[in-house]
């Protein structure tokens, strides 16, 4: 990316320079007729600074004093891949040289992206594809100092990574309430475009509440885009867009294009969405989404509107499935219920619903507003939590039940033994200093865990208890869940 950024560069500053080179020559000067001799021309300067203050109606002239901060506060982010290639040698070659071994070459990805920095002590915010797969990750702030950064987590979901540089003091921007948006405001695009150096655009808010673009349908991700014109080009992903008083209202994700350069077309990740997956990430290096159970259909029609009584102009969302014994069946919903509001907040589609639910924190009380019959109505229902992965017990720790072959394959002929063994460890999983692949779970809570749903069903918020045999014996580790 950063080599194709360069070339890109090069060739457009070659264009403008062959232009000012040819009109030159196209004009040039008589060398039979000198030019007149004599004293300067008077005129008038201004030395104040360009655009200082407000025009006679009150237009601000220059967003200078506003943007100044946020540009400190936004970094490059430069990654780097080791892509490891296995080179198969000829048979021909070994007819006469014997049994050589393939050879195996490394070659360096280079990739360029941009992050804001949230908190002075290194959180670094940025976007889950500019660090995805990357070996190793360095930091440059826009003073040019560089630091090594390290992943504290990533959401593929959201397109929302977490990075963390040790340092103090750093610059920051301040979080604003990207739900207050409005289509028609002002705003900054700041980041490293191209990698020709931080750069400042300016549009404004062209829509809210983009989905169904398909950015993130390969991971089933929640897609609730800011668009805007302000433009976005290759190596501003991860940057800052900031409103009209320098606050961070979104992270900078992706453009759509035919040329791989801005048409006008750039989305951006809303700073609320970002602030609860961030959060959630360095709280327990993995992202709690609440879970109700339901399938919702399209926007309600006004003709489907009519058929289940209500008015033409309703808006909400269908249920059309149920999971028995999801948070939603032993609410009491129902099939044909329209789903209007989540927490007083509105719905008129599924993926708004779907984006509201997962933002709620699982374990959490929620208010649906349903509509029944062409009736309003209340229903309190308890969330449950999205299970991102089926083997999944601790955050980034995945188990299986001891079976015979698991049993033989470890060694454990003691029958007394029972429980799950411990198939996966994540390296960024919070708990790989207590859990261990080839452990077997024997209790959590000084309960028996003989499958995946009883051992979940024993697990609780803070501090559990949890028994584990490693091989040498039984021992007792406190894993805690937040």
């Amino acid at each position: 990316m950063k080599r194709a950024s360069f070339r890109s560069v090069q060739f457009a500053l070659a264009f403008i320079g062959s232009g000012f080179i040819s009109a030159s020559a196209a004009a040039p000067r008589d060398s039979r007729r000198e030019p007149p001799r004599g004293s300067p021309p008077s005129v008038t300067v201004d030395k104040s600074e360009l655009g200082a203050g407000a025009d006679a109606a009150g237009r601000v002239q220059s967003y200078a004093d506003v943007l100044e901060p946020v540009q400190r506060a936004v970094v490059s982010v430069y990654s780097t891949k080791i892509i490891k290639e296995r080179i198969a040698i000829n048979p021909f070659f070994r007819q006469f040289f014997g049994n050589i071994p393939d050879q195996e070459r490394e070659s360096r990805q280079e990739g360029l992206g941009s992050g804001v920095i949230v908190s002075s002590d290194g959180y670094i915010l940025t976007n889950n594809h500019v660090v995805e797969g990357a070996d190793e990750l360095k930091v440059t702030l826009a003073d040019d100092r560089d630091f090594m950064a390290k992943v504290v987590g990533t959401d593929p979901k959201t397109d929302v990574a977490v990075l963390k540089i040790e340092a103090e003091g750093l610059p920051t921007v301040t979080l604003a309430d990207s739900d207050k948006l409005r289509v028609g405001d002002v705003v900054f695009a700041v980041g490293n475009p191209l990698g020709v150096g931080q750069t400042v655009t300016m549009g404004i808010i062209s829509a809210r509440g983009r989905s169904k673009l398909g950015l993130l349908e390969n991971v089933s991700g929640y897609e609730d885009f800011i668009q805007t014109d302000a433009a976005i080009n290759m190596g501003n992903s991860g940057g800052a867009l900031v409103d009209t008083r320098g606050r961070l209202i979104g992270i900078n994700s992706a453009i759509i294009t035919p040329s791989r350069g801005s048409v006008g077309i750039g989305f951006a990740i809303p700073v609320n969405l970002a602030r609860f997956i961030m959060n959630s990430l360095v709280e327990t290096g993995a992202v709690a989404r609440g879970f109700l159970g339901v399938t919702g259909g399209d926007a309600l029609a006004a003709d489907l509107a009519e058929q289940l009584g209500l008015k033409r102009d309703a808006r909400g969302v269908v249920v059309t499935e149920i999971e028995p014994g999801s948070p939603a069946d032993e609410a009491g919903l129902r099939r044909s219920d329209v789903v209007v509001a989540l927490n007083g907040q509105t719905v008129s589609s599924w993926e708004e619903l779907r984006l509201l639910v997962a933002q709620t924190l699982p374990g959490s009380e929620a208010k649906l507003r349903i509509l029944r019959d062409g009736k309003p109505r209340d229903l309190k229902v308890t969330l449950g939590r999205v299970v991102e992965n089926p083997d999944e017990l601790f955050a980034g720790v995945d188990v299986a039940p001891l079976a015979p072959d698991a049993r033989r394959r470890l060694g454990l002929n003691d029958p007394r033994i029972t429980g799950l063994v411990v198939t996966r460890v994540a390296e960024d999983s919070p708990h790989r200093d207590r859990l261990g692949q080839g452990q077997v779970i024997l209790e959590v809570n000084r309960g028996p865990v003989p499958d995946l749903k009883s051992a979940r069903e024993r697990v609780r918020l803070g501090r559990n208890l949890v028994a584990v045999f490693d091989g040498r014996g039984v021992r007792y580790v406190v894993v805690n869940v937040r």
